[in-house]
């Protein structure tokens, strides 16, 4: 008897703990980005590496598959952000471990993360919601000469691989609803940006002048990022970029 209350109570406790799993949200699933899995080298092929923030995100699948029997395209598995990320301790120790890591071509970008606006504290929104801005007490992130400094630094270390590299400038910024985000501000990162890698040797993409002229066609309206047809412009041309300077090596 002891025996057949104690199943009966198992039975029901496992009943009732089935019945309050039910009643319990989902666990979201967590899945990895696309643009961030991992590839397997084709042996027969150059390697090539894009790094840059959410708009190379935005194009890295096409340019994969521009590129598709031509070289590996692999892509950084994060948002590299400002210039201040990728020399700190998230960055390029991270996204490029391995100090004997072979690349033959690393197309790269920094600059819209750099010129937002930050409040004292790194946020930027404030309690009331309200994004950083030059109005109200906001500071640019990476300052012009701190993101030279920057760039120099992140460009020694990518040189250390091998690769040629190619530098991307920094697309349009508009009117945008985000207003940590200052029309024209890449302007003059832009200039900073040219002249550092003209110094540097580094083969120079210019986006900016690519989409400028199309910039209401191509990018979100009062928004950095861009229309899916926006991506596959720049797509076209940083795999072209990444073509030519593959050819210029033999590959």
């Amino acid at each position: 008897m002891l025996n057949t209350t104690r199943l009966l109570t198992i039975v029901l406790l496992a009943s009732l703990s089935a019945l309050h799993a039910a009643d319990l949200p989902a666990e979201p699933k967590t899945t990895t980005p696309p643009e961030f899995v991992a590839i397997t080298d084709d042996s027969k092929l150059p390697r090539v590496l894009l790094m840059g923030d959410s708009v190379s995100i935005a194009y890295a699948l096409e340019v994969r598959k521009l590129l598709a029997g031509v070289a590996n395209v692999h892509r950084v598995p994060a948002n590299c952000g400002s210039t201040k990320v990728a020399v700190g301790y998230y960055g390029l120790k991270r996204w490029l471990p391995d100090s004997n890591e072979k690349w033959d071509v690393i197309h790269f970008n920094h600059g819209l993360h750099d010129l937002s606006y930050r409040f004292a504290d790194d946020r930027d929104k404030n309690d009331k919601g309200e994004y950083a801005s030059p109005t109200n007490g906001g500071h640019q992130n990476v300052p012009p000469g701190e993101y030279e400094k920057n760039l120099r630094q992140i460009t020694a270390r990518l040189k250390q691989t091998g690769a040629k590299l190619i530098f991307a400038s920094t697309t349009p910024v508009p009117e945008s609803d985000a207003a940590k985000y200052v029309k024209d501000a890449e302007l003059p990162y832009n200039e900073i940006a040219k002249q550092v890698m003209t110094e540097e040797g580094v083969t120079w993409n210019d986006l900016w002048s690519l989409v400028k002229p199309r910039q209401a066609e191509l990018q979100i309206p009062r928004n950095v990022h861009f229309q899916a047809k926006g991506s596959s412009v720049m797509a076209e041309q940083v795999a072209e970029m990444i073509r030519a300077a593959l050819l210029k090596d033999g590959k």
